[in-house]
């Protein structure tokens, strides 16, 4: 039986998520289509663009990315607390920068906002806490992703119709070696396809766009008093006119501004950042990347990098599982004990990927 979204994505389990979409008929919508010929590699672009603007707008940060020919992944964190701190102006704002709002929130970002009765301000309140709702909701991130993208890719080809082959497929990433897994999964795709020699030359991943601004301070190690990225996102000024709520125009979207993915914190004090040490996690990612190539397997230590060491990771494991993270496990990734928590809280007896986690995350007893 279908599990409901409200039960796979659950914020008191974990904030992170990885998710993938894949695009319909599993055809090569987005980039080289070897039937007719076509090139669609600029496809990618848009979703890798759009994916970071929405981290912009909404509550939900990007921590990892992998845009393939035909589907992508993302790993994300949800941020509850920072939209419930937002006001009713901000949550306006931010909302209308996607979608066209009502007569009433019009009136309420403009200069008219001093003439309305107090009806009208209760229910430009109501829709300002529908609105923030949705603002960290995994749902509607996703659906305003794909949906523009697909729009974009129609409107191009002159069709109607799917581009997706459905609704998203997501994973809760229930403690730190689950997102740690997750993440190098999801860096890594490129290489184990086949398409790209090493991570740091996969196109439109995560771990490019992180080696390309290495030289930064702010993409390797944060201060913990620090703010998040999507709150730094400048925000625009809303339509002058609106009628009924539709998507922002194709101007307008091209408009929003790209935030960075979200910055590593060796600490873990900073509850945005992701909670290791972005030299740990280049050397993971290499470590792993070269032992799953056929031609260099074999040609690097048995050291391993300490963030294994650190979170109890089983590194050979974590090779024999790193190209199959996604069929090993079910909705949830995480250790033995996160897992029957979780099918706890569900009311479930079983979740796939129980017998992999006790492989993966169970610390080696010492001979």
């Amino acid at each position: 039986m279908t599990t409901p979204r409200t039960a796979l994505v659950s914020l008191d389990d974990t904030p992170w998520y990885h998710c993938v979409s894949r695009c319909v008929r599993r055809a090569f919508l987005c980039g080289e289509d070897h039937f007719s010929g076509r090139n669609f590699e600029h496809r990618r672009g848009w979703i890798a663009e759009r994916m970071l603007q929405l981290a912009g707008i909404f509550a939900i940060d990007v921590a990892a990315y992998a845009v393939m020919s035909n589907h992508y992944h993302v790993v994300v964190r949800i941020d509850r607390e920072r939209a419930l701190g937002w006001s009713a102006e901000e949550v306006l704002r931010r909302w209308t920068q996607l979608f066209s709002g009502p007569l009433l929130v019009t009136r309420y970002l403009s200069e008219a906002r001093a003439g309305m009765c107090a009806a009208e301000l209760a229910e430009v309140a109501a829709l300002a806490e529908g609105y923030r709702a949705r603002l960290h909701d995994l749902s509607w991130f996703m659906r305003t992703l794909n949906e523009h993208v697909a729009r974009q890719a129609n409107a191009e080809d002159g069709v109607k119709g799917r581009f997706w082959e459905g609704r998203f497929k997501s994973q809760a990433l229930l403690d730190e070696p689950a997102l740690l897994a997750a993440m190098a999964y999801v860096d890594l795709n490129p290489v184990r396809a086949g398409i790209a020699a090493t991570p740091e030359t996969s196109d439109y991943t995560s771990i490019q766009e992180r080696v390309g601004a290495v030289t930064e301070a702010a993409s390797t190690e944060v201060p913990s008093d620090a703010h998040p990225p999507a709150d730094a996102a400048p925000t625009a000024t809303p339509p002058a006119t609106l009628a009924g709520e539709h998507p922002c125009s194709e101007a307008q979207a091209r408009a929003l501004a790209r935030v960075p993915l979200m910055p590593f914190d060796a600490t873990a004090r900073t509850p945005w950042a992701v909670p290791f040490a972005f030299e740990d996690y280049l050397a993971l990612v290499d470590w792993t990347g070269r032992a799953l190539r056929p031609d260099k397997r074999g040609q690097i230590g048995a050291r391993y990098p300490r963030i294994l060491d650190r979170l109890n990771i089983d590194g050979e494991h974590f090779i024999s599982y790193a190209d199959r993270l996604l069929k090993a496990f079910g909705s949830a990734i995480g250790a033995p004990e996160a897992l029957t928590s979780v099918c706890a809280r569900r009311q479930t007896k079983y979740l796939r990927g129980i017998r992999t986690a006790r492989a993966l995350f169970t610390q080696k007893l010492a001979a």
